[in-house]
């Protein structure tokens, strides 16, 4: 008998740190794309990074959203890149403005923009088992040219309030005066003297109607369907601690000033507000002792204010938890409902007409401009144009709806991620550390899919399914299941989920994504030894101009435990060792 003819195994000629070539595109620039302009540049090698942004400029709903009044309504100070604090914050809540130039300027100063096309728009993706590579076409949207091409990673940074959500009301594109949504709003429009409709009660609504009613012989229509509670301002027992007057939301230039000139005292103010607003989390939990306190506190709060109209307090208090519908503080707005100029109606609209709306009771309401502060279309119908393998999508309007891995990797989608996917907003604490956390995670899954030479990586269908089933027996123990409509939430009745929150405090999300367990994917090697990453015996550091082959020695990677009680460590006293 002849020879049988084996593959022979022979040493991949590259050094262990294998920096084979990758290109990754990025779709959205706001927080999170901005904040992977800056971490995969810094940490990962050899890559071709290109961040696409269908707007004229980055900031993503910073950039978009421009209604009067609007504003971050967490701490501003909570509401930053820890490696990029600003004492220079003009007010506790930032205006959008504001927070639109601080993204600008991270992205300037830590070079972003050198990656970013702005105006342009994926207008379609897919997975290409024969390459394993994801090809997309994206369209210049200033000449409308359409190219195509590929990308060995795809990271949707879109976030889940990008889409608009008009009113579903009879007649709406008939109305003959101006109409308006608030995430896109006519800047140029004069509000003097004119009767105003705002359909909506969500956190948009509650900033813009402050605003308006203070305009110049405006008279408001307020349309409410559904009840919801005003909080007292995030942050202010924080401010309290801080001396400051939680009735008072300005700084003044000292007083910044005074932070800016002072890193310890500022890192202290920090600290002060992260946990401030980490310590909510148990008000989340239904009948726990500080959601009884929120909930006897805001409706005391929001009584008061509404005092010179009582018959409001009737109609806009819940019986349903705080926190069930996203809380918002609103500042001025409960004040301006009172005010004599404003009608706040829950009557149902049932048409619109050239003129106005007509109400189900009958009632017709003459209006000029009429607001939609309808908020945004979340789930899962329309997230993406994205096919994965085997023609798997995304969309799916119907239950279960969409369902992710850690909010970070979906099913049957090979090297693709997502920022503040499903399951990835935050009830209490910061949400920019979570942008951070998920950031990172996904840093190092590209950093093991270049090193170690794996074509793919895709989260397993049972790991899916634990997690899904792990968020939906959380969420019966806390407010969000309570009976009210909110975005959070997708479906009706027994199939009714929770898809807009992390299934725990901002703390617990942090921890969970530190270290990614490898064993909840699925790889795909490009070799047929799957150690043939381990090269020919040489790190990049035996090499000429590839780095410090005695790095071990250099203060900043020694690990230097404490004298007779290592136990001690008071790095992890902070926090506990992870591996």
């Amino acid at each position: 008998m002849g020879d049988i003819k084996q593959n022979v195994f022979k040493l991949k000629e590259e050094p262990v740190e294998n920096f084979r070539p990758l290109k990754i595109r990025i779709i959205g620039a706001g927080y999170s794309g901005i904040y992977l302009g800056v971490r995969i540049p810094q940490k990962l090698r050899n890559v071709d990074l290109q961040i696409y942004e269908k707007n004229e400029g980055i900031g993503g709903t910073w950039w978009e959203n421009r209604y009067p009044g609007c504003a971050c309504d967490v701490p501003a100070h909570s509401y930053q890149f820890p490696f990029e604090p600003n004492p220079f914050w003009s007010s506790f809540y930032a205006p959008a403005l504001e927070i639109r130039q601080y993204l600008e300027g991270v992205a300037k100063k830590y070079g972003v923009l050198r990656f970013v096309k702005t105006r342009h728009q994926v207008k379609e993706y897919h997975w290409d088992a024969a390459i394993k590579r994801w090809r997309y076409s994206v369209e210049n949207l200033a000449n409308g040219e359409v190219t195509e091409d590929e990308a060995d990673i795809l990271i949707l940074a879109t976030g889940a309030l990008n889409r608009i959500k008009w009113p579903e009301i009879n007649g709406l594109a008939s109305f003959k005066g101006a109409i308006m949504h608030s995430a896109a709003w006519d800047e140029s429009y004069d509000f003097k003297n004119k009767r105003i409709g705002i359909i909506g009660g969500g956190s948009s609504a509650i900033q813009i109607v402050p605003q308006l009613q203070k305009v110049e012989g405006v008279k408001l229509s307020c349309f409410v369907r559904s009840k919801t509670w005003i909080s007292n301002p995030f942050g202010e027992m924080a401010m309290y601690k801080l001396g400051l007057d939680p009735t008072v939301m300005s700084f003044s230039q000292d007083f910044r000033d005074s932070l800016a000139s002072d890193p310890a005292g500022y890192l202290k103010f920090r600290k002060i507000i992260e946990v401030d607003g980490s310590m909510f989390y148990p008000a989340t939990l239904m009948g726990s002792d500080m959601q009884k306190m929120a909930q006897a506190m805001f409706g005391e709060m929001m009584r008061t204010r509404l005092n010179k109209k009582p018959e409001i307090a009737a109609q806009l208090i819940p019986s349903f938890a705080p926190g069930c519908r996203r809380l918002t503080p609103g500042p001025g707005y409960l004040e301006a409902l009172v005010e004599d100029n404003v009608e706040f109606i829950t009557d149902e609209i049932n048409s619109v007409n050239e003129q106005g709306v007509r109400l189900a009771s009958g009632q017709e309401i003459n209006l000029d401009a009429l607001v939609c502060a309808t908020g945004f279309r979340v789930g899962s119908s329309g997230i993406s144009p994205a096919i994965g393998r085997n023609g798997a999508t995304l969309a799916s309007p119907a239950p279960p709806y969409t369902k992710s891995y850690l909010g970070i990797a979906n099913g049957d989608f090979p090297n693709y991620f997502t920022m503040l996917g499903t399951n990835s907003g935050v009830g209490s604490g910061s949400l920019t550390a979570i942008i951070e956390a998920q950031g990172d995670y996904i840093v190092k899954c590209i950093r093991k899919i270049q090193k170690e030479d794996y074509a793919s990586m895709t989260p397993k269908n049972s790991s899916i399914r634990d997690f899904v089933e792990y968020v939906d027996e959380y969420f019966k123990r806390t407010v969000f299941k309570d009976e009210c409509r909110s975005w959070y939430k997708v479906g009706r009745g027994e199939n009714e989920r929770v898809v807009g929150l992390w299934p725990g405090s901002s703390q617990h999300c942090i921890e969970v994504l530190r270290s990614p367990r490898w064993e909840d994917f699925e790889f795909e090697s490009r070799q047929g030894n799957r150690l043939a990453w381990l090269g020919n015996g040489f790190s990049t550091s035996n090499l000429p101009g590839g780095g410090d082959p005695a790095f071990y020695l250099e203060p900043h990677f020694v690990d230097s435990p404490p004298q007779e009680r290592p136990e001690d460590d008071p790095k992890y006293q902070i926090r506990p060792f992870s591996h």
